[in-house]
């Protein structure tokens, strides 16, 4: 697991998963396309058909505390939407 760092499974993700084969994934900053299309084929024994990958800007957060406003930011990361082959499917509930 040192390229994929999690899988992303939110509503918008599941949807997509459903109608189009396609998965998203949080990754390392440094990792390019080829580098996690090999991950996903090895680790969820798929064929990758398509890769795209996006840096997600980091959100900026406030908190309310005793002692007056904390402001501060999360952090950017890396997000990989990998296509499968028609017919093929990644189940991550599996290990459950």
């Amino acid at each position: 697991m040192g390229i994929i760092i999690k899988p992303i499974v939110t509503e918008k993700m599941t949807q997509l998963g459903d109608k189009l084969n396609r998965y998203g994934f949080r990754v390392q900053k440094e990792a390019n396309k080829i580098e996690i299309k090999q991950a996903v084929e090895a680790m969820y024994n798929v064929t990758v058909n398509e890769v795209n990958t996006m840096v997600v800007t980091p959100k900026m957060k406030s908190r309310f505390t005793k002692g007056g406003v904390v402001k501060g930011r999360a952090s950017a990361y890396k997000k990989a939407i990998v296509t499968v082959k028609e017919g093929e499917q990644i189940d991550f509930y599996s290990n459950i």
